[in-house]
């Protein structure tokens, strides 16, 4: 074990002396062209917006889903969470296991597993064949992201102008994923039925699958461990084991919370409830006394990442329940259609690119807490204005801006605190990074849903008693 640490600590030394010598702005040497460079960080972006993607098309075509395989709530629940459900809870351990035996290999099989599962789910004859695609789904979005943000973190090591671009692009999926599962879910299913929604994306992720497999580099040897019974004991069994049913039970009782019979006092959510915190507190010990743990607690002692991590989840919080409800607001109090909503959302997707490429330009020559500011000032704008919605409301002051605002403090936040925890981390444990990284902001997006749902559940029940 000591070991297998040093040779990786030799490793990391001896790629940081040869990269003193090489300008960090240079295209990587992993890549054999910027078209390469290029067209991988695309596909990448692509990956880490998957369960977005699903998510927003979902939202759009989900009453007719529920109606035409006869969903009761529960089922309808389930069918927008479980990607979600399933994803959160397996980032951590893909992350460990892409650090260890590989990242391509891992990368172009979940790709591939996406874009089969998109193309499945179309077929769903059944609410049990849909929801269970669903969380199966998920565990394909878990084990894309971390290699994606693995490989990137390794081929732009150091700090550069050029870095700074590919994460601010790769940074824009997952905001921006949602409005683009709207937009193409929208117009799909205008053209038929809610299948073509799902077929229209499984188009789209084909031509990265395929885009996958002739630009993601290949990884040098010794960057791979064998897989031997040793190795994998170092992979924290234990610790995945906790942490993916603590995290799938505790979401789980988030989001079956606001349509259980009496809500947060129904027996079973309580039950789901108390087990997850007990098991993740579990977790969190665990990693205090692994030697080989999954998630390494020293970087939480890093005041800055601590702080920037709970910035973060605030923001995300806010942004995922924001979309979903003023979405549902729309489709449900407004009367608009699936497509008129799309229509509606769409300067979030051009707004976002916008501050993705103001990022790229900006984050080596600006202050990362001048940026925060920024950002959460912009989550507090969008929010104090969107509190005065009617429904009468007129779009351009009521929902333009409250959405571009949205997309500013999303899409900035997630630029600065992905950086730093890319930089938190040796470059043999970037995929790690990724997964950190991507479970807290999945599992606080589910928070974020089950506290708003629990508001709302709330204030509904008050007005009917009036």
């Amino acid at each position: 074990m000591a070991d297998m640490a040093a040779d990786q600590k030799e490793i990391d030394q001896e790629q940081n002396t040869a990269d003193v010598l090489r300008d960090p702005n240079e295209r990587p040497e992993c890549f054999s062209s910027t078209i390469q460079e290029c067209l991988f960080i695309l596909t990448s972006t692509m990956a880490i917006g998957q369960t977005s993607f699903f998510q927003g098309a979902i939202i759009v075509v989900l009453a007719e889903i529920s109606r035409d395989l006869n969903m009761d709530s529960a089922e309808t629940t389930w069918s927008t969470a479980g990607v979600a459900l399933s994803s959160g809870a397996f980032l951590l351990p893909f992350g460990k296991v892409a650090d260890m035996f590989g990242r391509r290999t891992m990368f172009i099989a979940s790709m591939i597993g996406y874009t089969l599962s998109l193309l499945v789910i179309g077929f769903a004859n059944s609410a049990l064949y849909f929801d269970i695609l669903s969380g199966v789904m998920g565990i394909f979005c878990a084990s894309s992201v971390p290699p994606a943000v693995g490989i990137l973190g390794s081929a732009y090591e150091k700090p550069s102008p050029r870095k700074n671009k590919a994460f601010a692009c790769f940074s824009a999926g997952n905001p921006l994923g949602y409005v683009g599962g709207m937009l193409v879910s929208g117009i799909a299913s205008q053209v038929s039925t809610w299948r073509t929604s799902f077929w229209a994306l499984a188009v789209i992720y084909v031509l990265f699958s395929i885009t996958s497999i002739f630009t993601v580099p290949k990884e040098p040897s010794r960057a791979k461990v064998a897989l031997t019974l040793e190795n994998l004991n170092k992979l924290d069994p234990l610790g995945m084991l906790l942490a993916v049913a603590g995290i799938a039970l505790f979401s789980s009782s988030l989001s079956l919370a606001g349509d259980a019979p009496q809500g947060w006092k129904t027996p079973y959510v309580i039950v789901l409830l108390i087990l997850g915190i007990l098991l993740i507190g579990a977790f969190i010990y665990w990693q205090s006394v692994c030697s080989t743990p999954l998630m390494p607690l020293y970087i939480w002692r890093d005041q800055n990442f601590s702080l920037l991590m709970g910035a973060l989840s605030l923001g995300f919080m806010a942004f995922v329940s924001g979309q979903f409800w003023m979405a549902l607001y729309m489709q449900q109090v407004q009367g608009y259609s699936g497509l008129g909503i799309t229509v509606r959302l769409l300067p979030m997707v051009i707004g976002g690119v916008l501050v993705n490429v103001v990022c790229a330009l900006i984050l080596h020559r600006v202050s990362n807490k001048f940026l925060m500011f920024i950002a959460t000032t912009a989550y507090m704008g969008a929010f104090l204005i969107a509190s005065f919605t009617k429904e009468d409301s007129v779009y351009w002051g009521c929902y333009f801006v409250p959405f571009i605002l949205m997309v500013v403090g999303a899409d900035i936040e997630f630029n600065v605190v992905n950086m730093y925890v890319m930089s938190s981390l040796p470059p043999s444990e970037q995929s790690l990074a990724g997964g950190i990284f991507n479970t807290v902001s999945k599992l606080v997006s589910n928070v974020g849903l089950g506290v708003t749902t629990a508001i709302y559940n709330a204030v509904r029940d008050q007005v009917a008693l009036r």
